[in-house]
């Protein structure tokens, strides 16, 4: 586990991702696939909805598996320092790492966006303390106010666009370097592991000022 000192290091420290990291530069291939690191694609996905404000300074991509303890012990700070900022685009990238159940999750999620339910069902997931099977994954996101049965046909009507929003979100991750969950980009910094409430609002006050330096 990444300790506090050590992780602000690491937000404070490592390259502008955007700036520094080749895989961000303006594609040339023409293929979709071709654009998965472009910043279009790690910030502004049109397949994932926005939480906090849509219109904010800075945003921060979480990249996260619902079966992951760490990020579910992260969430109530990261919101709080969302909320009280009140600048922050806040996006959730589902990244099963774990396998099986955390897939099923992470699709349920993605499907729960049709009816207008994405956040109600991310957070019903990041939010609950029983351990997720299969059955259960549907009690949660009944109780977070998702209808189950619409999401479970809306899968199955858009499993492949919901498939391809895990592949993108699988791929910028890994070429990130991250090496688990949670990691984030918060603004044009990769920051991987576990912060607090005072470690995001130095992350972002450091994105802030890296880009009022370009």
């Amino acid at each position: 586990m990444i300790t506090r000192r050590s992780a602000l290091m690491t937000a404070l420290s490592l390259a502008p991702a955007l700036a520094a990291s080749r895989a961000w530069a303006a594609p040339a291939a023409s293929a979709p696939d071709d654009n998965v690191l472009s910043t279009e694609s790690v910030l502004r996905d049109p397949e994932i909805p926005v939480a906090g404000n849509p219109d904010g300074d800075i945003t921060i991509v979480e990249y996260s598996d619902f079966r992951c303890s760490y990020c579910k012990k992260v969430h109530p700070d990261l919101m709080r320092v969302v909320q009280e900022d009140g600048k922050v685009r806040m996006v959730f990238k589902d990244w099963p790492i774990f396998g099986g159940i955390s897939v099923d999750a992470a699709k349920m999620v993605l499907a729960s966006k049709y009816q207008g339910k994405y956040l109600e069902a991310h957070n019903a997931l990041i939010r609950t303390s029983s351990k997720l099977t299969e059955s259960g994954i549907g009690e949660i996101l009944g109780a977070g106010g998702v209808d189950v049965a619409r999401a479970t046909k809306d899968l199955e009507t858009n499993r492949a666009a919901i498939e391809a929003t895990l592949a993108r979100n699988d791929a910028q991750a890994k070429a990130f370097g991250f090496q688990g969950t949670p990691a984030f980009i918060i603004g044009r910094f990769r920051v991987p592991g576990v912060l607090d409430v005072a470690m995001f609002k130095q992350a972002i006050k450091d994105a802030r000022a890296a880009a009022q330096k370009k």
